[in-house]
């Protein structure tokens, strides 16, 4: 009886010279808790605390390593890399950066800077991408990117990003001609790029958290009166909750605290710095002020979950936002439904797990599926839950909500479970179907594989 194979290899990194971040050690992967993964289609994002390398790996024999990226950081305030994602449009694909000072940077493909904007004062823990649009159950669609830090979490539509990035790049193209570009300084800027709207909410009532999620969009409270205004949903984990939850409104209702201080302050300085002109009549080019922390909108507590001394430590988040996955530090695995905020499966003995939701072919029974013409459909997807056990050196894939464990994969010890990122403008119509997927990385030998979707 031959044996079962589990994955199938589709690229390596092996050609490319990752020396700067750490390669040629064993487990250096998954050893560096500053090293940041982030993959695509074709190219894969590896950064440390102050580098950034784009390697293709799906095409070894092509230019392997697409770009190295050094972000522009403050060197006075010792500000370094956080977070790492991509941002893949269309005919757009940029990566986009989260530092220890709460700035977003976004590179393209050349190692260009397009975008830097201040979120709020802090480091950035996760950036996420997501949408619903692949979801039937969703009556509306939505696309954003949601970045985490200690106790905030911050939104930003799709559609803005969107249009910020046509505009840098069809200003980039109309100076294609310029052969002196004008340097800039890295004082200046926060102010030379367009800031992007966005919402910002404070869900530190329970503590600072180690991630979060916006898991969609909810409805109003009860006995309030309808508006146009949209709720949201976000569930946090950290060290003081394992688990909470808060309602996140798009109104900026601000203490009356907050309120003086945003007109008065401004106006009081306003006043001094004319004053002092008068005074002085300098000459001098006025320095740029620095941006001003957006104000928070509101977000009302709804549940909590406090079991000292557990503390949650990752978070992952299916494609509807249904469903989310939460380790924590004793070990165990919480299955939450994201909408009665119930925590409905619970797995035991998996120290140092990753998760990942992914969608298995296994409709089985089906008499056209054996046809080699035939390209699956949707609706023989099943969604599954990869475990990544690092200490037991397996990969286990769980049927959702209540099946049964589908099979178990083992895997080197220096490997690392990635998933490409959301591709904004995906639509379920699209023919053909494409699943989630899951991929290996094997840092010791850099080797790239995907876990088979079929369960036969």
């Amino acid at each position: 009886m031959s044996k079962r194979i589990h994955t199938t290899d589709v690229g390596s990194i092996a050609f490319t010279d990752l020396s700067d971040l750490g390669a040629g050690k064993e487990n250096w992967l998954v050893n560096d808790t500053n090293l940041l993964c982030a993959l695509d289609t074709h190219s894969i994002a590896i950064a440390n605390r102050y580098l950034v390398f784009i390697i293709n790996w799906a095409e070894p024999d092509d230019t392997v390593l697409r770009a190295k990226i050094r972000p522009e950081l403050s060197p006075i305030e010792a500000e370094y890399i956080t977070a790492l994602e991509w941002l893949v449009f269309e005919e757009i694909r940029v990566v986009a950066i989260g530092t220890s000072k709460g700035y977003l940077l976004v590179y393209d493909l050349k190692g260009d800077l397009v975008h830097r904007q201040l979120i709020h004062p802090g480091r950035i823990l996760k950036l996420r991408v997501r949408g619903t649009k692949r979801d039937l159950t969703q009556d509306t669609s939505s696309e954003e990117v949601c970045v985490v830090m200690p106790g905030v979490i911050a939104r930003f539509d799709g559609s803005d990003i969107q249009r910020m990035l046509h505009q840098r790049f069809y200003e980039t193209s109309s100076q294609f001609w310029d052969h002196k570009p004008k340097r800039r300084d890295i004082g200046d800027l926060g102010n030379s790029f367009e800031r992007l709207p966005y919402q910002l909410w404070n869900v530190s009532k329970y503590g600072p958290c180690a991630d979060a999620a916006i898991t969609g969009i909810m409805p109003p409270p009860l006995m309030e009166l309808q508006s146009s205004q949209r709720y949201y949903c976000a569930v946090t984990i950290g060290e003081d909750a394992v688990i909470s939850a808060f309602r996140l409104s798009e109104d900026r209702s601000r203490s009356l605290v907050g309120a003086i201080l945003s007109k008065v302050v401004p106006a009081t300085f306003s006043t001094i710095a004319s004053f002092s002109k008068m005074i002085w009549r300098s000459e001098q080019p006025a320095t740029k002020p620095e941006p001003k922390p957006q104000p928070f909108a509101r977000a009302t507590p709804l549940t909590c979950l406090k079991d000292h001394p557990r503390r949650g430590e990752r978070f992952t988040l299916s494609p509807s936002g249904t469903l989310a996955a939460i380790t924590d530090s004793l070990g165990r695995i919480l299955l939450l439904d994201t909408q009665a905020l119930v925590v409905v499966r619970l797995w035991k003995g998996y120290r140092d797990a990753s998760c990942v939701f992914m969608e298995m072919l296994a409709n089985k029974n089906s008499s056209t599926s054996s046809s080699v013409y035939y390209e699956p459909a949707r609706s023989d997807y099943c969604l599954c839950l990869a475990i990544h056990a690092p200490r037991k050196g397996i990969i286990e894939i769980w049927q959702m909500r209540t099946g049964s464990r589908l099979s178990t994969i083992q895997c080197a010890k220096g490997s690392k479970m990635l998933q490409p990122t959301y591709r904004f403008g995906s639509s379920m119509s699209s023919s053909p179907y494409v699943p989630l997927e899951v991929f290996l990385l094997n840092g010791d030998s850099g080797q790239l594989s995907v876990l088979n979707r079929s369960l036969n």
